[in-house]
């Protein structure tokens, strides 16, 4: 097993997830052990390791994209937001992945 839960379970039907928003290549959704009292996650359907190695410029739009949308209704709901993405050592599962969370934690 790799150390990617994105592909080695929820793109795989392994963990069910509710989602929040989808593209053809991206899909956005409530975290399953969320660490915020909002916990959204954003991920490429495609592997890719990171932010500082991903290539397909126009998956990174794509992805950008609903990484825009759906803090957008957060910040609506709730007044404000916070986008997050990890790099190296900080990032505990090596697909490139954004956190949108709301509120305090859990």
């Amino acid at each position: 097993m790799t150390n990617d839960f994105y592909c080695d379970e929820v793109l795989n039907g392994k963990t069910q997830v509710e989602k929040v928003y989808e593209t053809e290549n991206v899909l956005a959704y409530y975290h399953t052990r969320p660490f915020y009292q909002v916990h959204i996650v954003a991920i490429p359907k495609k592997h890719i390791p990171s932010l500082t190695t991903i290539e397909d410029h126009e998956l990174l739009l794509e992805l950008m994209g609903v990484v825009q949308k759906v803090p957008s209704k957060i910040e609506e709901e709730h007044g404000a937001c916070r986008v997050i993405t990890n790099l190296g050592a900080y990032q505990d599962s090596k697909h490139l992945h954004w956190h949108i969370v709301y509120g305090k934690k859990v």
